[in-house]
C-alpha cells in the first residue's frame, strides 16, 4: 500500500479521451492524485470544480492534478465536458490502482456495508515520492489545503 515517504505505485491508465496516462512519465512535475467515488455526484463534482478553479495555481507550482475513479472513459469524458473540468481524469475500471493506493475500502451507509473508493488525495513530488496523503477527505476546504501543501513543498 502507498504511504508517505514511499515511491508512488506506478500505473498506466486511459484518460477521459482514451489516451494513455502514465504516472511516472509526469516527472519531474509534482502530481496531486485524488481518488473519488463517482463522476457527476454532488461531492465529486464540487471537488473536481474546486481543483479546476485552482488549476492555474497548481500549474504555477509545477504540479498537475489527476482525478481517478472506477468510472469508464466515456463517463469521464461526459463529466469533463459537462463541467468544463481542467484536470486530468483517469479510469481505473479494474480497480487495481485503487487497491495499490489502499483507497478501495469497506464503507457503510444506512446500515449496509459495501466496497467503494475512499475519497483520498496523494501529493507526489517530482521524484515520484509520496510526500503527503489525505484520507477520508471532506471536500470543503480540501483543495485549499492541498494547494498549501504544494506551495510549501516548493518552498
Amino acid at each position: 500500500m502507498a504511504n508517505p515517504s514511499s515511491i508512488a505505485p506506478d500505473f498506466t491508465l486511459p484518460d477521459a479521451f482514451g489516451e494513455s496516462f502514465t504516472l511516472s512519465a509526469q516527472r519531474p512535475k509534482n502530481v496531486v492524485l485524488y481518488f473519488y467515488p463517482k463522476d457527476d455526484t454532488p461531492g465529486c463534482t464540487k471537488e473536481a470544480l474546486e481543483f479546476t478553479a485552482l488549476a492555474d495555481q497548481f500549474e504555477a507550482q509545477n504540479t498537475m492534478v489527476v482525478g481517478i475513479s472506477k468510472d469508464t472513459v466515456k463517463k469521464h469524458e461526459k463529466f469533463k465536458t459537462k463541467y468544463d473540468l481542467n484536470v486530468v481524469l483517469v479510469s481505473d475500471a479494474e480497480g487495481e490502482v485503487c487497491e495499490s493506493f489502499g483507497t478501495w475500502v469497506e464503507k457503510k451507509m444506512y446500515g449496509k456495508t459495501y466496497m467503494g473508493i475512499e475519497r483520498s488525495t496523494f501529493l507526489i513530488d517530482g521524484t515520484g515520492t509520496i510526500v503527503t496523503e489525505w484520507r477520508k477527505v471532506k471536500v470543503p476546504g480540501h483543495v485549499d489545503a492541498v494547494l498549501e501543501a504544494v506551495t510549501s513543498l516548493n518552498g
